[in-house]
């Protein structure tokens, strides 16, 4: 996410390297680039605008340390002032004293929202809660059944309407359902409507009045840019909302709408959806994402996504083996699965600080079909080679290739890549050797 921005400001930033201060003339230059690559991502302009005067202000005649270059003065500068246009603090939801605490997803057609209510109550289901799932989309069939079966996947509590069709019937009989059973939290799925279609709109309104719920988050496509803030005014004007699930955030390369929407409609960014899988809701914190988009990194997810999909004994295990070059294809499967469920590679890539802006891990895309390919190899592999490779000789290379579905050639490339890693590990053990590795380009897969 963020990559075309991230890139330009990169760019800006690196020309002013080298200067002894700063003063008018020589960051006009770079802030009316500034100003043009926050346009091309579809900032909003007068937020663009207040933004760019706002670092002039700052950053004009401003004493640089002595430990920083004026180019590191400017980055601060923009970074703070990125961290308050993203909304400052991460926004929390509010539960309140209340059982079950009602929470109002809307939305427009198609923005992921019944996907973003399971994906919400994953999210509180591993915060301990106990969630129950209204369907209240009486218009999309397949919503229903597809609330259903994800809902019981991930272990929610679901309302059965059966033949019930008014919206505001179901939440009064669904809010009374989960306070019978002793749930916390009941996440309401109401069918995607226009701000425009006023009988819609209407039915909204008699939702909320009814059950009073502790927070109405708006679900915004991120790649509707500047439609999706407009849309989220119209809405936050009709219904009086208290923040918003940007989905979608993965595809959008400039960020437009996560960068405009607190400053225009005065609303949070509450979660962020990156990726298609139930897990795939993130927390919103302003810092970090500023931090990315300005090629720093965020270090702290890439911890806590590691903590949620990495045993904390077997990464010990692990870093034995590695040190004393140990490491077999039984743990090179193991790290592929579980590097797969920590998200894309190209985020977590973004997360480490300095990687982000290697041109030669840039483009890395990993492709899923060869990831399969590779667990298929070794699964077809006795216990005996996968403890050592070097045993893996012709006739057994076309055993192998037979027993996965695939040909010798791939096996042959498996083979080499593996021993090309653990040359690659035995260097990352060394000072310092890790970011010289990657920077070469030297990517284990």
């Amino acid at each position: 996410m963020f990559e075309s921005l991230t890139e330009r400001l990169e760019g800006i930033f690196k020309k002013l390297k080298g200067r002894g201060s700063l003063n008018e003339e020589n960051i006009a230059s770079a802030l009316k680039e500034i100003r043009m690559a926050l346009l091309e991502a579809d900032v909003n302009f007068k937020v663009v605008k207040e933004f760019i005067e706002d670092v002039r202000t700052r950053a004009v005649g401003r004493e640089v340390f002595a430990s920083i270059t004026p180019g590191q003065q400017v980055v601060k500068i923009v970074h703070d002032r990125l961290v308050e246009l993203l909304g400052g603090v991460s926004g929390q939801i509010r539960f309140g004293n209340r059982f079950p605490t009602p929470i109002m997803l809307v939305g427009l057609q198609g923005c992921g929202k019944t996907t973003t209510a399971v994906k919400l109550a994953h999210y509180l289901i591993k915060q301990g809660k106990r969630v129950y799932l209204v369907p209240a989309d009486v218009y999309r069939p397949a919503a229903v059944r597809q609330l259903w079966i994800l809902g019981e996947k991930i272990g929610a509590g679901i309302f059965d309407a059966k033949d019930l069709q008014d919206p505001v019937m179901i939440c009064v009989q669904a809010i009374a359902e989960a306070r019978r059973m002793g749930y916390e939290v009941a996440i309401i799925d109401t069918a995607g409507r226009l701000h425009i279609n006023t009988e819609m709109m209407e039915e909204l309104k008699k939702v909320k009045d009814v059950i009073n719920p502790s927070e109405i988050l708006l679900v915004l496509d991120a790649m509707t840019g500047q439609d999706a803030v407009n849309m989220a005014g119209k809405f936050n004007e009709l219904l009086g909302i208290d923040g918003v699930i940007m989905t979608k955030m993965d595809g959008d390369a400039r960020g437009g709408a996560a960068l405009s929407l607190k400053a225009v409609i005065g609303k949070p960014i509450k979660f962020i959806g990156v990726g298609e899988k139930i897990e795939a809701l993130d927390i919103f914190h302003p810092e970090r994402m500023a931090s990315r988009i300005l090629g720093m990194g965020d270090v702290l997810t890439l911890v806590e996504k590691a903590q949620a999909t990495v045993d904390e004994k077997a990464a010990r295990e692990l870093e034995k083996k590695i040190r004393k070059n140990e490491f077999t294809l039984d743990d090179f499967r193991d790290q592929l699965t579980q590097i797969r469920k920590m998200g894309p590679l190209q985020d977590i890539i973004g997360m480490i600080p300095g990687l982000g802006n290697v041109k030669a891990l840039r483009n890395v895309t990993p492709d899923k079909g060869e990831l399969i390919k590779i667990t298929a190899i070794i699964d077809s592999m006795t216990k005996k080679e996968r403890l050592n490779y070097q045993i893996i000789d012709g006739r057994r290379r076309k055993r192998i290739a037979i027993g996965s579905g695939t040909t010798v050639q791939d096996v042959n490339r498996l083979l080499k890549n593996f021993a090309e890693m653990r040359k690659i590990m035995k260097r990352m053990t060394k000072k310092g050797g890790m970011r010289r590795s990657l920077m070469r380009g030297n990517f284990p897969f």
